[in-house]
């Protein structure tokens, strides 16, 4: 088991570095990509890159259509992340809420608009100790210290940072 659970840690790893040194495919291209390492972790029988996965709660403040959130929830299932999706354009309290009944490892957020600012902090000021807020949107790209104005740990520039970044998390 420890050694298919390297191999498939080591295929996402080449699918991540590849996407950040050549860029991300398309949507199309996104999906191919975790279908084919589904099928990697099928063959390899494994559930995911950790024996105790991590939990992580989604949701977006200010983003109605989710796609980017759509496309980290995919691949955080695919590595094998317990997910609690809350859904699109939550309000503060329910985001903090659902971080008090399932105390997750991780806040997985989409944050577009500057006017989150607010929110964000009072989020965080309220998760459970342990939990960790992974964000990415425009606005971490637009504004460098937005992420440590607000609170969030980790700004993900796209999904390949974000497997990056669970890759070398440690956990179980």
């Amino acid at each position: 088991m420890q050694d298919a659970r390297r191999q498939f840690r080591e295929a996402v790893g080449r699918v991540a570095q590849g996407w950040l040194t050549d860029g991300l495919p398309s949507r199309q291209g996104l999906n191919q990509a975790a279908e084919e390492l589904d099928r990697l972790r099928h063959q390899l029988a494994v559930n995911g890159l950790w024996p105790h996965p991590p939990t992580m709660v989604t949701a977006t403040l200010d983003d109605g259509l989710g796609q980017g959130l759509a496309i980290i929830e995919k691949y955080a299932a695919l590595i094998g992340m317990q997910l609690f999706p809350l859904g699109l354009m939550q309000s503060p309290e329910a985001v903090i809420d659902a971080c008090s009944r399932h105390q997750p490892d991780y806040l997985g957020m989409t944050i577009l608009q500057y006017d989150t600012e607010d929110d964000l902090n009072r989020i965080a000021r309220h998760l459970p100790a342990k939990t960790r807020i992974v964000a990415g949107g425009p606005v971490f790209n637009g504004d460098p210290d937005f992420s440590e104005r607000t609170g969030v740990h980790y700004a993900a520039k796209n999904v390949a940072a974000f497997l990056t970044f669970m890759l070398a998390a440690e956990h179980g």
